[in-house]
């Protein structure tokens, strides 16, 4: 038995059965490669610099998905662009699970809708998405001494006469979020762009702007220090955190588009290593910590996995172009 060729084995057997049995060889090989994921850290590449919200965001997950996986999440900043070039870098990464993105509303719905072509990537082709995290509303804010008390107020005033409103930057998501708002109300409104809500906060105190439209849970200690107050926050609810501000859909302006962050591979990344990734952020996303770290800021944890967030992904995109008019697209030079 011992001196049993391969010749005889295949003469008495047949060659099928000799690639059936390397088959399963192989195939044992590749559960083993794939059971042994994770083996070593996982880069988590995030589009801004350190201590910004989506840093922290990044941060705080990378934390909760390590503690689940059994291996440490290293958070790598790579900011411009708006988040663009993170996503850029990520898209072209090895296809293995070891390199992962923030993916955010920013770099993979409203660019690749308003301005796909300036992009080194496309959405939804070039990623993996393993799960959306959290939902964040954007909110409208005005100087503690404004004479504007409500959101009512904003608009009916807007509608006669024109406001000036203050974004962290021209063609961002709450740029276009205001300009949605803008056209869906009929509302007479000037976008200022600044290049930080430091200085737009401040022009806003100082009387230079009327409004400030902006992602809400970075703001939301200001808020309840009364530094700021805020009108009204999209979403399709009101947040448990803030819950006598209205969303501008109870105030007939149906804009629910939020700011949001997922984690997204590269394509081609094996399905049962996203498989894995995915299964981990919805057990870190169960966890009471991370629900408090999220909700506290009136931002709410989403687990929707794989599909389910690519469907979400390409939805957005759908919204982000339905909000491009050719004003808007004028604006920010497209």
């Amino acid at each position: 038995m011992g001196n049993f060729s391969a010749g005889r084995f295949v003469r008495r057997f047949g060659a099928r059965a000799v690639v059936a049995g390397l088959g399963l060889v192989g195939m044992a090989i590749g559960g083993a490669a794939q059971a042994a994921f994770p083996e070593r850290p996982i880069t988590l590449v995030v589009g801004f610099p350190p201590g910004g919200g989506g840093d922290l965001y990044g941060r705080m997950i990378a934390t909760a998905l390590g503690k689940e996986i059994g291996q440490t999440v290293i958070v790598e900043n790579r900011p411009g662009a708006g988040g663009n070039i993170a996503a850029g870098l990520v898209a072209k990464a090895p296809p293995d699970g070891y390199t992962i993105l923030l993916a955010m509303s920013g770099n993979l719905a409203v660019s690749p809708a308003l301005k796909p072509q300036s992009l080194p990537y496309k959405v939804p082709e070039d990623f993996a998405p393993i799960g959306l995290i959290l939902e964040a509303p954007h909110g409208l804010f005005v100087a503690t001494q404004s004479r504007f008390k409500t959101a009512q107020e904003v608009i009916q005033t807007a509608k006669e006469k024109e406001l000036t409103f203050a974004s962290t930057g021209t063609g961002g998501a709450a740029h276009i979020g205001m300009e949605t708002i803008k056209e869906l109300g009929h509302l007479k409104l000037l976008h200022v762009p600044y290049k930080g809500s430091g200085p737009a906060i401040t022009d806003m105190i100082g009387g230079q702007i009327d409004l400030f439209f902006a992602t809400a849970s970075p703001l939301v200690p200001q808020v309840q220090q009364g530094q700021l107050r805020v009108l009204a926050l999209t979403g399709s609810q009101r947040s448990p955190i803030l819950p006598d501000v209205p969303t501008f859909k109870e105030l007939g302006i149906d804009m629910t588009m939020t700011q949001w962050y997922g984690l997204a591979a590269p394509a081609g990344t094996p399905p049962a290593v996203v498989k894995v990734l995915s299964e981990n952020l919805s057990r870190a996303l169960k966890d009471p910590a991370v629900r408090n770290a999220i909700r506290k800021d009136a931002a709410m944890e989403r687990d929707l996995p794989l599909d389910q967030f690519k469907q979400y992904i390409v939805q957005d995109i759908a919204n982000y172009r339905k909000a491009a008019t050719p004003d808007l697209l004028k604006q920010i030079g497209q």
